[in-house]
């Protein structure tokens, strides 16, 4: 089940809802609604793969045991306990993961081994590392040791973050399980937020999907110059609405029910260096990589450039099972490397638009690593991109411009932060916090919702393209 689907929005929200208010009139008040939470929670990750929902709970078992033996014992005691917890969630993620890719890699080089096919649990990465993000802040003293089983599943099933993130860590919203209360504003902006997210999933990500699709999908030898170009480019405006859509989505749902989950995206193609993209695209992935990766290895104090490219090696290993996705992490991990000892030097000296375009054009080049994880094809896309094609330009991608001009125009346009440039504009011309300006917040926020709902139900009606993208990592 995914957030942009019919029976989502109008069967198993509702359901949840009803069942959400009528647990907060009993006598158990907010510990009826957290098991009501869990139960629609295991309900719509086993909506698809029953199965796995068995995998998680183990998981779930195996890190509150881990979490109170690290709680219970000193020293050494202490050490291992995280130790074996650590290893125990590495070996699930990579049996799950990982094991058929190492497999494929052995007998590529003359090593046959026999192995199961063992398809992927859905957001196998995200509640892994949110696991090890929770041992390892218990070991540290940075949070407490969750001491009811039902609360740490609470934490790690939670349907609105559960299969694509963001990566929330358990000192997030610990206080939150327990205690926590939902004001008119906040259910408000958490609706808003989510249809502001369905909107970037359903009217934006989906049609750029087609497009990309359209040129990337099929024989690239007969591809165009322009024609790669224009993929390539819809495939990274589409991964962006989608992804930074279903992070919309899951802070908005987690707001209507009181949890306050850190922001994942700030307008990531509005950066001036690839350091920049990456402290704005996927912000808790980065965060965890590093505060559990970097910072350990030393950071900044000693073996920097190692401890950039091991991360970076991880952030591709994390994002799929295939050397492409390394390769794609490799490549971010040099460039940035090489930023911190040139250009972030210099960057105040450089203009802004050549900065712009620099990074854009990394980016860009990037997301065609990070797209084919066939080689040959890969080779075909760059040869093209770069101009080894038989014909640069075709009707097709003219046409495929002017035919969509308007979502274009809107996909360029909210990638850059139109609305809290629009809120600080509205705030100054009507005196922010006076009648005038909330009616008018108001009125706009009601009519963007409106519209948002309206336009994803009627796209979704009949839809054949609407997976996430992230669900897969």
């Amino acid at each position: 089940m995914v957030f942009s689907d019919l029976f989502f929005l109008f069967a198993f929200i509702p359901a949840f809802a009803i069942c959400y208010l009528l647990a907060g009139l009993w006598r158990g008040g907010l510990g009826a609604r957290n098991i009501i939470l869990v139960i629609f929670s295991l309900i719509f990750y086993a909506w698809g793969e029953p199965v796995y929902v068995l995998l998680m709970l183990f998981s779930v078992l195996l890190n509150y045991l881990s979490g109170l033996a690290i709680g219970k014992t000193q020293g050494t005691g202490r050490r291992w306990a995280l130790i074996m917890g650590l290893v125990c969630n590495l070996l699930i993620l990579g049996t799950f993961k990982y094991l058929g890719f190492f497999v494929q890699t052995l007998a590529s080089i003359g090593i046959s081994v026999s192995a199961p096919t063992i398809a992927l649990p859905i957001g196998i990465s995200f509640y892994t590392f949110q696991s090890i993000s929770y041992l390892i802040d218990v070991y540290r003293n940075e949070s407490p040791v969750q001491k009811r089983f039902r609360d740490l599943l609470l934490y790690i099933s939670m349907f609105p973050q559960l299969i694509a993130g963001p990566i929330v860590r358990y000192g997030t919203i610990a206080h939150e399980i327990h205690n926590r209360q939902v004001t008119a504003n906040d259910l408000a902006d958490g609706i808003y937020r989510f249809l502001r997210g369905l909107g970037k999933k359903v009217i934006l990500a989906n049609q750029l999907s087609d497009l990309s699709s359209q040129f990337l999908a099929n024989e690239l030898n007969d591809l165009t110059t322009t024609g790669a170009w224009l993929g390539i480019v819809a495939f990274t405006l589409q991964i962006y609405f989608d992804f930074s859509g279903y992070s919309d989505m899951a802070i908005g749902l987690g707001r209507c029910l009181g949890f306050h989950f850190n922001e994942n995206f700030r307008h990531p193609y509005c950066c001036n260096s690839i350091t920049d993209f990456w402290r704005r695209w996927h912000i808790s992935l980065g965060s965890f990589f590093r505060d559990y990766v970097y910072i350990p290895m030393g950071g900044n104090r000693s073996h920097q450039a190692l401890n950039i490219l091991v991360v970076w090696f991880l952030t591709g290993m994390w994002h799929g099972a295939s050397w492409n996705f390394i390769i794609w992490g490799v490549y971010f991990g040099i460039i940035v490397m090489l930023e911190k000892y040139t250009m972030l030097r210099i960057i105040n000296k450089v203009p802004a638009v050549f900065l712009h375009i620099y990074s854009l054009l990394l980016v860009v080049i990037g997301w065609g690593i990070f797209y084919f994880d066939d080689f040959s094809q890969m080779t075909v896309f760059f040869q093209r991109f770069f101009g080894q094609a038989e014909t640069f330009h075709d009707f097709l991608t003219t046409s495929a411009i002017t035919d969509n001009f308007w979502m274009w125009v809107l996909a360029l346009l909210f990638c850059m932060p139109v609305r809290s440039t629009s809120a600080r504009l509205l705030a100054r011309i009507t005196h922010e916090g006076s009648n005038l300006h909330q009616t008018l917040k108001f009125s706009v926020r009601l009519a963007v919702s409106l519209l948002m709902l309206i336009l994803s139900v009627a796209l979704l009606v009949g839809a054949t393209n609407n997976a996430f993208i992230y669900t897969r990592f």
